[in-house]
């Protein structure tokens, strides 16, 4: 089922584990289950389906990774380097984010949106910019760490499919393996490859594995006047 499909947080478990496993719905999609276990009689057949982080609880999850890390406002600026509001704190953010933000597009284009483009944590800034289509939200690569296969490492040059966040359409790429890091070329540009998220790769439904984003390839119309610092 697409539509429920795990393999994108499943992808780092260890290669051996899964000689043992077995998922008897793995090829059911939720609406059959949820029909069988209707005519099974089942109390929970229509229980609403969980979409939150079951540990948290009924917290929000600001509040439950303020508890846990350090909380620090900072200057919202512009790729140009114009201050147009504050911050938060960059843990509350998440790049390609247009809601929370706190400033309207009158402080810029007036109706067009405001956009997280980067998130600067040397000197705790938040970059963001104007237009869903905004160069700085997308890329034509990125550089990955700490691979991890389901499959034997596979020698240069290969082909797949790749997904930078939960139930994104895949992408097909060119992958380049070298050393601990992949270098992963997109054949059209992708939005919102965010640095310490996960890059999943695919060969069609099949899961080969996966890696940590370290710093997206620019596909910038211009580079930025101001250097901005993305550390994981």
């Amino acid at each position: 089922d697409p539509g429920k499909d795990q393999s994108y947080f499943l992808h780092a478990v260890d290669r051996s584990a899964l000689d043992d496993v077995t998922f008897p719905l793995g090829e059911a999609h939720k609406d059959w289950v949820r029909e069988q276990a209707r005519a099974a009689g089942l109390p929970n057949s229509d229980r609403p389906d969980s979409t939150g982080i079951c540990f948290i609880g009924e917290r929000r999850f600001d509040d439950f990774l303020a508890t846990y890390l350090d909380v620090e406002p900072g200057p919202m600026i512009t790729p140009e380097g114009a201050q147009v509001g504050q911050h938060r704190g960059l843990i509350h953010y998440t790049i390609g984010q247009r809601h929370g933000l706190g400033i309207g597009g009158g402080r810029g284009q007036p109706g067009k949106p405001w956009y997280v483009l980067a998130k600067d944590t040397r000197d705790n800034r938040l970059v963001v910019g104007q237009g869903s289509d905004h160069p700085w939200l997308f890329a034509r690569g990125v550089v990955t760490e700490a691979p991890h296969w389901l499959i034997d490492p596979p020698a240069p040059p290969l082909r797949a499919q790749a997904q930078v966040r939960y139930r994104q359409q895949p992408v097909p790429c060119h992958v380049d393996p070298a050393n601990e890091h992949l270098m992963v070329n997109f054949d059209e540009p992708v939005r919102a490859a965010t640095p310490g998220q996960s890059l999943v790769l695919y060969d069609d439904a099949l899961c080969l594995g996966g890696a940590i984003i370290a710093r997206p390839v620019p596909d910038r119309a211009a580079e930025a006047p101001i250097e901005v610092s993305a550390a994981p």
